[in-house]
């Protein structure tokens, strides 16, 4: 059995860290804020962690814990001036964010390597422990989505002003959203860096941001299975379409397109609500045939 699941290994392990940043994009995008700094929450998560354990010797539970609390940090420090923007203009001053965090690394060279980035991490990210992080998180949020403040963030991104009308502060569960998508970005970032054996600069530019964004868009953004599904069908596509490697990107695009015509809710999301209202309509149709 092993023998047959090994040679699938780096697959599971591409799809629970894209799954990890996938979920950091869609809890800032349930709450109605349009960020996409999730790689750069990455980026101070893996350099964070590659540092400490190259270059200091710390255990890696700890480096990757204040890995993760750098990337909380972030979060909560970008919240004070992307709650004062909207829409798209929150957009762009986020990927100022991920483009000025990247610049920076690229020129402390004494401490990150600069464009060669840093080397000889040991791998010590196994699948079990990518899985049981990308389990955990998961859970996690299925607990806070079911509460209220999941019910707080639905709330903010159906219409701000409603919520906050109905005791909703909308400011309080800004940040807290960002520090979820911080917390979380800094994690799988710093989990990254331990399963690579090196992180560069280029990991965490404009590649990753769209890669997170079709996760989010493919699988839905409004439950906790969406990114995980819409990861696991960019990760997948390049295996099945491998004949057709040359037209990869133009799949890509052409498969977005599908997905936003037909299930503008994502895949998963699209599923589950349609089976959903079947069921509504069969209780329906059972109840009028009793009442008959």
């Amino acid at each position: 059995m092993m023998s047959l699941i090994a040679p699938h290994l780096p697959l599971l392990d591409l799809i629970f860290i894209g799954t990890g940043y996938a979920l950091s994009q869609a809890i800032v995008f349930r709450a109605g804020t349009f960020s996409v700094a999730t790689s750069g929450f990455g980026a101070l998560g893996a350099y964070c962690t590659a540092i400490l354990v190259v270059k200091h010797g710390f255990n890696p539970v700890v480096a990757v814990t204040l890995g993760t609390l750098l990337g909380l940090t972030a979060g909560l420090i970008l919240a004070a001036p992307l709650a004062r923007l909207r829409g798209v203009y929150q957009a762009i001053a986020s990927m100022a964010f991920v483009e000025i965090l990247v610049a920076l690394i690229l020129y402390s060279e004494e401490l990150t390597g600069g464009p060669l980035g840093l080397h000889n991490i040991p791998r010590l990210a196994s699948t079990w422990v990518l899985f049981l992080c990308m389990a955990g998180t998961m859970l996690l949020l299925i607990i806070f989505g079911q509460g209220g403040i999941g019910r707080a963030f639905d709330a903010m991104r159906q219409d701000p002003a409603v919520a906050a009308s109905l005791g909703v502060n909308p400011t309080k569960y800004h940040v807290l959203s960002f520090a979820l998508s911080g917390a979380i970005g800094g994690l799988f970032g710093s989990l990254d860096a331990l399963r690579n054996f090196s992180v560069t600069a280029e990991q965490f530019g404009f590649s990753i941001l769209i890669g997170t964004l079709s996760a989010v868009v493919l699988g839905g953004r409004r439950t906790v299975f969406g990114p995980m599904v819409g990861t696991a069908i960019l990760v997948l596509l390049p295996e099945i379409f491998r004949p057709l490697a040359d037209y990869r990107q133009a799949v890509y695009g052409l498969l977005l397109l599908v997905v936003m015509a037909f299930m503008p809710f994502g895949v998963y999301d699209s599923l589950k609500m349609r089976l959903h209202n079947r069921k509504l309509a069969r209780a329906g149709m059972l109840n009028a045939k009793a009442a008959s």
